[in-house]
Parts: structure tokens; sequence; C-alpha cells
């Protein structure tokens, strides 16, 4: 028999970005606000403590802010009709764990999004018809515009302390910025970082190969800045630590540093760690929430009572979360039916690395988490796509992330993986070694989805998430012409030479190397319940009452990193829930 507890207004699933997000808006409208985190309580003084949280072996080796995958992973497979088997050691993407999730141990790259990937299959169909998009491609637009989205990505870079150069201010192309980015109606908040010196050489040499560098967005604030919660952020200091750790400094936007100072204090808000749901509870016909049910540290089972239930934990973890609960119908690759599952994507990353002459100094120890430079002519349908014959885009940047002993000593391609020579590669690469990176967009597929697990359970006896992925034609033609056009910038640097790392038509995907942990879809947002989970305000088009936050809504993937999307896609539904469900509780979009 389970505990009941009392009801209360909303139950948040997940404290990270999104869970952070929703609680301290709906708190601020005056509701009584329970958030359920499946892992510990963290946070800056005790989980990002100078000089123990300096430690590459404890975070980035043994994953110490990491999912437990012995408890609990994913069953990967290629096809619709291998064996799935379990994801038991961090390779591909890492599975936050912990209040703040993945936006405590993440980057700080901090992208919006250009204006047509929110209506790519529109934007594919008007510019090149409906035959360009192939046979088992399910793109489809996300069912909001950039001009929706634009008052929330502003927010959001406010509220993180976002560093940058506006490219485009209120239709006005300005000097420095991004001139291929939407609209902005204000300033980044912080000044861009400074650039290293490899930052440096790679916008130079873009600019040659005729190209438009700009100031990477940075959630690593580049000065002293208080945000609209009144949360204080300290400067970036460069020390290299980014990824895989807290930051020591308060510098790297997290729920941490940026909304938890202010929403722990509050009187309407609860938070209980080690509570992992297990289920949506429904009324009896289904269409209403009337709760969820978890199991707390002692391993008992909580019924926790609530009007309205925001679903805000990690990508996967939200469609399995639907799927134990029965909400929605689940995807069928076979006959294209069903939704939840639908469309799951990855990103397909490259490089192109470049040895630079003898006697360079990059100094690859002083690194920030996202400060570089990008470049978007290649993103998005910003080039046109007609006579390449392939759909989607990618990012392009040259980020330094640090030069830590263990992860972040490279070597040439050839070079011994150990002993002495191993030495010596370090010792030749680890001054004049910088990488273009190539950050990939993929497009959704009939045979690329979610569901359950017919074999494996977790630790509490539940069936695992299934994934089935494997790249498609259109992604390594899409990569094989990157990789061809960074050849031009890194040509232009006048190297002693440089290397390709691009995956060759037929390669599998490999989940033993990391890739991002930018995964996507599954409970994918839309105009129609037909082909969507939720609605444009993330709304359940099955259960009103239920909002889905996160990378989740994405019809596919794209070349940027999902943050910035994800946040205010939080912050537009946040809106529609205060401003319109609240007074009136039901469908917001009529289906």
């Amino acid at each position: 028999m389970a505990i009941k507890k009392d009801k209360v207004d909303c139950v948040v699933i997940g404290l990270g970005w999104t869970g952070a997000i929703l609680a301290q808006e709906l708190t601020d409208a005056g509701l009584d606000v329970v958030a359920l985190e499946r892992g510990a309580m963290r946070d800056t003084p005790t989980d990002a403590e100078y000089p123990k949280v300096v430690d590459e072996l404890k975070y980035v080796v043994r994953g110490e802010l990491f999912q437990d995958l012995s408890r609990e992973t994913v069953t990967i497979r290629h096809g619709v009709d291998d064996l799935a088997v379990p994801y038991r050691q961090n390779g591909s993407f890492l599975l936050g764990n912990g209040v703040g999730g993945a936006g405590f141990h993440w980057n700080g790259m901090h992208y919006r999004v250009l204006p047509e990937e929110l209506q790519l299959r529109s934007r594919y169909v008007d510019r090149y018809g409906k035959k360009f998009i192939p046979e088992g491609m399910q793109v489809q637009d996300f069912g909001v515009t950039y001009d929706e989205l634009e008052p929330h990505f502003d927010f959001a870079e406010k509220v993180f302390g976002t560093s940058g150069t506006a490219g485009n201010l209120n239709g006005k192309i300005q000097p420095g910025g991004n001139p291929l980015e939407g609209h902005r109606s204000s300033e980044y908040p912080t000044p861009a970082l400074k650039n290293s010196l490899g930052a440096q050489l790679f916008e130079k040499a873009a600019r040659e190969a005729g190209f438009h560098p700009y100031p990477a967005p940075a959630a690593n604030t580049s000065e002293p800045y208080t945000n609209p919660y009144g949360v204080r952020l300290g400067p970036c200091n460069f020390c290299g630590f980014c990824e895989d750790f807290g930051c020591y400094m308060y510098s790297k936007a997290s729920p941490q540093t940026t909304i938890l100072p202010v929403l722990l204090k509050k009187p309407n808000f609860e938070l209980r760690t080690k509570a992992q749901v297990t289920r949506i509870l429904l009324d009896s016909d289904k269409k209403r929430a009337t709760g969820v049910l978890y199991i707390d540290a002692q391993g008992r089972e909580v019924e926790q009572p609530a009007d309205l239930v925001i679903v805000a934990a990690y990508q996967l973890h939200n469609v399995r979360l639907l799927l134990l609960s029965g909400i929605g119908t689940p995807y069928d690759p076979k006959t294209g039916k069903g939704v939840v599952g639908r469309n799951y994507a990855y990103q397909m990353n490259g490089a192109v690395n470049v040895m630079l002459p003898k006697g360079t100094l990059l100094n690859p120890f002083i690194g920030t988490g996202a400060g570089g430079v990008g470049l978007d002519d290649l993103n998005g349908d910003q080039f046109d796509h007609g006579p390449l014959g392939f759909l989607g885009g990618a990012s392009i940047r040259h980020i330094r992330y640090g030069g830590r002993p263990i992860k972040q000593t490279p070597t040439v391609p050839g070079t011994p993986a150990w002993g002495s020579k191993w030495k010596a590669g370090v010792v030749d690469a680890y001054q004049r070694y910088m990488t273009i990176g190539i950050s990939g967009s993929v497009m959704p597929y009939r045979d690329a989805y979610l569901d359950l697990d017919p074999t494996y359970r977790d630790a509490n006896g539940l069936p695992l998430m299934r994934m089935t992925f494997d790249w498609h034609d259109n992604e390594y033609a899409m990569l094989d012409y990157m990789g061809t056009r960074m050849e031009e910038v890194a040509k232009a640097m006048k190297p002693e030479a440089y290397y390709k790392a691009i995956r060759k038509k037929g390669q599998h995907y490999d989940t033993r190397v990391y890739q991002s942990t930018h995964t996507t879809g599954g409970a994918v947002m839309g105009s129609s319940p037909e082909t969507s989970v939720v609605n444009k305000y993330l709304q359940s088009w099955d259960v009103h009452n239920v909002f889905v936050m996160g990378a989740s809504a994405f019809p596919q993937n794209m070349g940027y990193n999902p943050t910035g999307l994800v946040a205010a896609l939080a912050y537009h539904s946040a809106k529609a829930i205060r401003e319109q469900y609240l007074k009136h509780p039901a469908p917001l979009v009529q289906a």
C-alpha cells in the first residue's frame, strides 16, 4: 500500500533546467509546488568545492555526477529486427543525475535556434519541393515560430548571464556578431568572452575562406552579473574545468547558480530528493492526471496527488515515463502509427584537426566550456541544399575546453596509444594541435524511435527504455560536405598538417565513444495529435494537465546544442500555464 501525501497544486518531475524554470515560474504564480528529483541534492559549495572539484579522474573518468547505469540504463540496437543490449558504460552520451541534472555539468553552450529550424518541413517544401524530402524521413514543423519564442530566448539569456555579441539587433545587422542569426530584441547580458589563440586563428582563417565567424554564445559569464531573479554570478576565470564538473567560480550558468538560491527559500516550494517517479497516475477515463507514484530513499512507494504534473526529466526519461504511464499511443515503426517514442534523433559530429607549425603555443589549459568562435554559413538552411542532395546542416566552431592531463592530451592519427612514442606524441602535439568541431543535425526517420524493452528491467523491476537508431545516408552526405568545406579553413591556417575525422558511409552508430548528450525526440511537439505528443505549449494532447518539457519535444535534431531552445520552450510553456491554463484548465490548443 502506497503512502499517500497531501495534495498539492503542482508536482514537477526532475529538478534540472526545465524543472527549476517551471517551479520558479509557478511558485511565483502562487502555486504550491513539490519537485521530485531521482538523484541526490547537489550544490556549488558541496559538489563544486575548490580544489576538490578539479579532479579529472573522479568526475570525467569515473563519472561522479552521472547516472548509475547498473541500476537503470537504456538498451540500444541499430535496426528494428536487431536485439538490443544495455548501455552499461558511459560513452556516447552522459546521463546526469541529481539536482541540476545535466545542467550542473554541461559546458554552457547557449544557442538560440535559426528561425527556419522551427518550420523545417514547410521551409524545405517551399524551397525545394515535396520530393526533396526522402521516403521514410519524418521531418516536421515544431508548431511554434521564432517570433513567438524570441522574448523567451531573451529572458533565458538574462537568467543565464549569457555572454556574446549580437549580430541582428531588432532586424539591423551588427558588426562583430552573427549576421545569420534570428532577430534579437536586446544585446547579450554580458560581453563575449575573450578569445584564446586558437579561436583567433580559426576566426582569421574562416574569414579568409569566405565564412562569417562570430563569438560563440556562452553561458559562462564574462563579468560580474546579477540576473533577473537577483542571483549573482561571477566572471569566468578560464580554468578549463567546465564539462563534467560543477563550477566553483559561480560563472557557468546552472540551476544552482541562477535559480535555486531563490527557489529553495520559497515557503510554497518543496524539494524531495532520491524520489524516483515510476508512473503518472490517471483518472478512470485516462483524460486527467491525478498525481504521481514514486519510490523514496527508503524504498517505499509514495503517492503524491496534484492538480498539475510537469514532466521535466531528461529527454529519454520523459519518454519512458509517458510509456510506463500509458499516456499517448506508443509509436509503431512498421505501421507508422502512434506518437510516443516517434522521431528519436541524435547529432552527427565530426572534425578537422589541425597541426599548427612548431613553436605555436596554444596554451590549451586556458579553457572555457563554451567560449570561442563559431559560424553558421553551413547550418540549418542558410545555404542552398538543392544541388547537394541532402537535408540539414551543422554548427561549426572552435571551442577550447581545456588541457587536462587524462582526456585532453591529443596526438596525431597513427601515434601509439601508450609507451614512449605516445609520450613523445603528446609533447609534440599538446601546444599546437587544435580542432575545428562540426556539430551536425540529424533528421528523424521511420525506423529511429524509442519504446520499452521487452527483456531488460531496472533495479525497480520496470522495463528499460529501448533505443533503435543508426546513421542514414542523408547524414553521411551532410557530414562529408561539412568536412570538405572545413578543409578550406584548415588550409587557410597554413598548418603543418590537418586530419579529417569524418564518418564514412556504412559505419554504424558506435556507443563506446562520447559524441554529445544531445538526444532528442520521442515526445515531439507539433500542430496535430496524429504526429505529435504535445502541442505548442508542451501540453499533452491526451491528458491536458500534463506538460512535458525538454528536448523530447524536438521533432528533429539540429546543429546547435539544445539547451537554449529547451529553456525558451520552458518559459513559453510557463507563460501559457500562468496566463491561460490556470484560469481555465483545459486543452490550450484544440485538436
